[in-house]
């Protein structure tokens, strides 16, 4: 009995793991068919392959992210921000901007040339005429004056002189009154001339002071319209990629303003010098006035004698 129940035993062992066997093979058949290709339908699509007209740059750029591209933009930016200096501002601003900034440096250098001009020449012509009436101040008659004056010449010469004119022109004429009001006229004549001459220049001052603000200003407007213009292009609004087109259209104002504050206190200046000429030029206009005068009495007084001697006789 032990024999048999073990010979079931081991003949139940041997068919279970035939059946085993056979129900293996299907199963690793159908794990070695798995690593088939899929069908057309579920493959994956392949990733697109940049132009090939495209720089390797370019390819990267165009790959890159919105962040990847603005942080860029922020590094190249700060290189800039790093040479930042006006000369720098001037090169890389925009045509019309620095033919701003070459006109106003220009109206700059015409406003200290007419400083140092001006200067030389209202020093100049105050001390000479000072030093005339000084030297007139005791003479008698016109012709002593000129004597004494010499042939230096001065705008006192010219009002002796006009004068000597009106009275030799004048001869035979016993009305004073009539040779003092034309000579007169002549002294009036003769002032303006000089007002005009020593006011030379000044109109080109003041045109100056009151336009450069203005001008600067207009190149400020473009150079900030070109950097909104950046801004569009970039598509960034960090003020680091902006802030250089800003400087550059800011040092447009600062030159206009560097041109005209100086323009304006040097026409103030030479108002005030110009006032204190013109008042010296009408004292030299009643000397002579009065110089003339006293040649017209003397000669009534030497004719008056001669009639007298005349009728005593």
């Amino acid at each position: 009995m032990k024999n048999m129940s073990l010979s079931r035993a081991m003949t139940f062992a041997v068919v279970s793991a035939a059946a085993m066997l056979s129900l293996a093979g299907p199963l690793s058949a159908q794990q070695g068919a798995a690593p088939a290709a899929p069908p057309v339908a579920q493959q994956a699509p392949a990733a697109p392959q940049p132009p090939a007209a495209l720089p390797p740059a370019a390819a990267s750029d165009a790959a890159a992210s919105p962040a990847e591209r603005e942080g860029k933009l922020l590094k190249a930016a700060a290189a800039e921000l790093k040479e930042l200096s006006p000369w720098t501002m001037f090169k890389s601003a925009d045509v019309v901007v620095k033919a701003i900034m070459i006109g106003l440096a220009f109206a700059s250098l015409v406003t200290w040339t007419i400083f140092i001009a001006k200067m030389i020449e209202l020093t100049v012509v105050q001390r000479k005429l000072r030093s005339a009436l000084a030297k007139i101040a005791d003479a008698r008659s016109l012709a002593e004056a000129q004597f004494a004056l010499g042939a230096r010449g001065s705008v006192l010469a010219s009002f002796l002189a006009a004068a000597m004119r009106e009275a030799r022109l004048s001869a035979g004429i016993s009305s004073d009154a009539g040779i003092k009001e034309r000579a007169a006229s002549n002294f009036a004549e003769i002032v303006r001339a000089e007002a005009r001459r020593i006011r030379l220049g000044m109109g080109l001052l003041a045109t100056i002071g009151a336009t450069s603000p203005v001008v600067g200003l207009f190149g400020t407007v473009w150079g900030i319209m070109n950097s909104f213009i950046g801004i569009s292009k970039s598509q960034t609004t960090n003020l680091a990629v902006v802030a250089p087109g800003i400087a550059e259209a800011l040092l447009a104002t600062a030159i206009g303003l560097v041109a005209a504050i100086p323009a304006v206190i040097i026409y103030n200046h030479f108002a005030r010098v110009t006032k204190g000429y013109l008042e010296l030029v009408n004292r030299a206009s009643g000397a002579a006035g009065r110089l003339l005068s006293r040649d017209l009495d003397r000669t009534h007084v030497s004719s008056g004698g001669q009639r007298a001697r005349g009728a005593a006789e």
